[in-house]
């Protein structure tokens, strides 16, 4: 195992919280001329997810970052002059186009994979490509179909066929069209001085690593790693030569890592007031989000009704540097409901206000009600704040 030099820098604890919101595009004037694509850049990656309440999530970063940015510019500044792809790095993500070369150690790996859990029928492959190439660019419907049943799992062999062609890099996401992914073949849409596996996994391990640690601004092995989910082994095989630097950070416990530039320039700038994606770079890694801001993150989307503490798509509240509260959300027309709003705090009521009439006004509501409040003795001052403000 290689010996990692000792740390050098020591940060507080809110130093290391200030730089991390510094990194993720909180802290300090937002970049509305380099816009969306901006965003895109600054974090390396933003998340994809079906679920959609009062936005998807892939809309719902640059709008916490940036203020009522419109949706259709969001989906342009992503999917128009081959911007970005769609690959897999946290999770499913939308990730600048430069960074293509990067993950070919990713690419190799699924070509060498053993076993999946679909099995791609004899033929399928070949033809999905094929079709591709004389008719392209196709949703998995155009190309013959997705499923097979309406299971959402049970995908058709076209499906598996295509959804294969894109891990192992043969195929790429174009567009989205009501969710559809649309395809077309990577020799088409991915610039011709980035199409290349040419790379050998160290040196695109050493370009995510660095990348993470330049949007995590600092952060343990374990969030490094998480950023664009590599193994606790890849980072170690590369840390040492990938540009971060060896830090304590108090109360933290673990060896951690920042950028350079980072320490070299102190955070300082306007807090961002906002609600989050549960799907946000800023809170992905819940130990992270606990150690930062002592503030336990679930998404429970996936949980029973029953079970729910905080709602089905509870959306936490960034405000002033902190996390200082949950919303859950929905639609009616043209109400914002806070179906369920938890607030440990009554400090907490302006900026929980303010945040849900700048996301009602983003997406053309004209009233917000509020339902149920944790803390019932907070609901009267925040429906009175909410008033004061809307009045």
């Amino acid at each position: 195992m290689t010996t990692l030099p000792r740390p050098t820098t020591s940060l507080t604890a809110d130093d290391a919280r200030r730089i991390a919101l510094r990194a993720q595009g909180f802290l300090g004037a937002p970049d509305r001329r380099a816009g969306v694509r901006g965003v895109l850049r600054h974090l390396g990656a933003v998340q994809l997810d079906t679920i959609s309440v009062l936005a998807r999530s892939h809309e719902l970063v640059p709008y916490a970052r940036l203020g009522a940015v419109a949706r259709k510019t969001v989906e342009s500044a992503y999917w128009k002059d081959a911007h970005a792809f769609e690959y897999w790095s946290h999770a499913a993500c939308i990730l600048p186009i430069e960074e293509w070369p990067h993950f070919a150690f990713r690419r190799r790996a699924y070509r060498n994979r053993p076993h999946w859990n679909h099995e791609l029928p004899v033929g399928a492959y070949d033809q999905v490509v094929k079709q591709l190439r004389a008719e392209g660019p196709l949703t998995a419907t155009e190309l013959g179909g997705a499923k097979k049943t309406s299971d959402w799992w049970d995908w058709s062999g076209t499906k598996v066929a295509v959804e294969r062609a894109l891990m192992y890099g043969e195929v790429v996401c174009v567009e989205r069209r009501g969710w559809k992914r649309l395809y077309d073949l990577a020799e088409r849409a991915v610039p011709q001085a980035l199409l290349h596996d040419e790379l050998d996994d160290a040196e695109c391990l050493r370009r995510l690593v660095r990348l993470a640690g330049e949007s995590l601004g600092v952060g343990t092995r374990a969030d490094i790693a998480d950023y664009h989910r590599l193994k606790g082994e890849q980072v170690d095989a590369v840390i040492a030569d990938s540009g971060l630097v060896p830090v304590e950070v108090e109360g933290w416990g673990k060896p951690a890592w920042a950028d350079p530039v980072a320490l070299a320039t102190p955070p300082r700038g306007r807090h961002r007031t906002t609600l989050l994606s549960p799907f946000d770079s800023l809170i992905w890694e819940r130990a992270r989000t606990e150690r930062i801001f002592g503030f336990t993150h679930r998404l429970e989307a996936y949980v029973p009704k029953p079970k729910r503490v905080y709602g089905y798509f509870a959306m936490p509240v960034l405000a002033g540097g902190r996390l200082v509260g949950r919303v859950d959300p929905a639609r009616e027309g043209a109400t914002l409901v806070a179906k369920q709003v938890t607030l440990d705090d009554a400090k907490a009521v302006p900026a929980v206000a303010q945040a849900l009439i700048e996301a009602a006004t983003w997406v053309n509501c004209t009233d917000v009600r509020v339902e149920q409040v944790e803390a019932p003795g907070l609901r009267e001052p925040l429906v009175r704040e909410l008033a004061r403000v809307l009045a």
